[in-house]
């Protein structure tokens, strides 16, 4: 029996220990090009085009098809995507599972919408690849899923809210504040999935502490963290430092974002998934 986890390329997830994983690419588009969030795309040499670009830039999730494509020839498929209050992704993946279901009378598809994107998918996928493993049900997985998927929190920091507010995500009054004089937003995804701005910060130190400050707020007490970056690995590896003052043997992993992720956190951008 093939047991897959499959997930959308705004996971960030480049490989992990269990081999049976799929990545579905999302698309950042523009009128001159299309970027195809995949392994080999050169994310800085995206970021760097883009900014010297003054056209209209899009993104376009996985179709039906994508997800289909992704499924074939698994019996239990498990799939994470990011939330679906900014991104069809999920609405597409379940599209997908009715059609593969329909198809094949003994597969099962979960189709999680995560509320969430990058390293809380991660941890989510993580999760999952344990229970495989550890030879969990099929019924197991999903219940532990949906239990931890919600003692799971994201964080991000970013220094421009300009493809933000531009794709419709947050408002241009906010985005306009960003990146003044050093100021970073600093917010959270809510529990419907948007992006909710908390605080702001003025220069990396204040960053970093301010960072480690809400996730303490939200309830951190020294478990797993995942962190992404984008073009930002000083920064990322302070926070780092920040959180294993206070937890030494926190089990953390530092990532770059990949194509999806660093379009909308931009140069600078963190995104940070830690368990409460």
């Amino acid at each position: 029996m093939i047991r897959r986890i499959v997930v959308d390329s705004s996971s960030n997830i480049k490989s992990i220990r269990y081999k049976e994983l799929k990545i579905v690419p999302l698309k950042i588009i523009t009128d001159k090009k299309e970027y195809i969030d995949e392994l080999g795309l050169d994310v800085e040499k995206m970021i760097n085009e883009l900014a010297q670009y003054n056209g209209k830039t899009t993104t376009s999730c996985p179709s039906a098809g994508d997800w289909l494509e992704a499924f074939a020839g698994a019996d239990e498929i498990f799939v994470i995507t990011i939330t679906s209050a900014l991104s069809g992704s999920y609405n597409a993946a379940m599209i997908a599972k009715d059609e593969y279901m329909s198809l094949n009378e003994n597969a099962k598809v979960y189709v999680l919408d995560s509320l969430s994107t990058g390293p809380q998918m991660r941890l989510v996928a993580e999760m999952i690849q344990d229970m495989i493993c550890n030879n969990s049900s099929f019924d197991e997985i999903v219940t532990k899923v949906e239990e931890y998927n919600k003692k799971i929190k994201l964080i991000f920091s970013l220094e421009s809210l300009h493809n933000l507010a531009c794709n419709g995500r947050i408002g241009f009054t906010l985005a306009t504040l960003a990146g003044v004089l050093g100021i970073r937003t600093i917010g959270k995804a809510s529990d419907s999935g948007t992006l909710q701005p908390i605080t702001k910060a003025h220069g990396k130190r204040k960053t970093i502490i301010t960072i480690y400050n809400e996730m303490i707020k939200l309830g951190f007490k020294g478990g797993k963290v995942r962190i992404a970056h984008c073009l930002n690995e000083f920064d990322a590896s302070e926070l780092i430092n920040r959180i294993r003052k206070e937890y030494p043997m926190a089990d953390i992993v530092l990532e770059k974002c990949m194509g999806l992720c660093s379009f909308y956190a931009e140069k600078g951008g963190m995104i940070i998934g830690f368990e409460v």
